[in-house]
């Protein structure tokens, strides 16, 4: 577990520290907020991003980077929600923060990231999940949505 641990910590600061943090950065600067709400779509998306990371360890006993990935299926904590938390994690934000500085740009950047996500999603790691998990991850797919959601009452 000490290596999943350590392999997800580093591809925690070689991906998503990038895209939503260095990148966003360098689009816009991080001026001075201008609309503070913003703030807590930024907060709830890196939450939700480090709760995956950490089911990712303690679940999958692997790291989210393809090159290490878990030795189990990680269908639990918000994984039951939506198939993706980690890049939806990523998208809000990026949202949160083009909210915060009240920018365009990074409204953008927020869009066309989510797109480059979905089609990696769509394009390889679909594939290489069902190839790997079979039936449980089609059963997975099934179940729970992609990128929003269900509201279970």
């Amino acid at each position: 577990m000490v290596k999943a641990a350590l392999g997800s910590t580093a591809f925690f600061f070689a991906a998503p520290c990038v895209v939503a943090g260095l990148v966003p950065w360098w689009i816009s600067g991080w001026p001075a907020p201008r609309f503070w709400p913003g703030i807590v779509l930024v907060v709830a998306g890196l939450l939700l991003l480090l709760r995956a990371f950490v089911r990712f360890v303690r679940e999958g006993r692997g790291t989210p980077a393809p090159i290490a990935p878990t030795e189990q299926l990680v269908i639990g904590g918000d994984y039951r929600f939506v198939r993706n938390p980690m890049y939806v994690g990523v998208v809000a934000a990026v949202l949160g923060q083009a909210l915060l500085f009240l920018d365009v740009g990074l409204l953008i950047y927020a869009v066309v990231s989510w797109a480059v996500m979905a089609s990696f999603v769509h394009w390889y790691e679909e594939p290489v999940l069902r190839r790997r998990y079979g039936r449980q991850y089609e059963e997975y797919c099934r179940a729970v949505p992609a990128w929003v959601p269900r509201i279970r009452v």
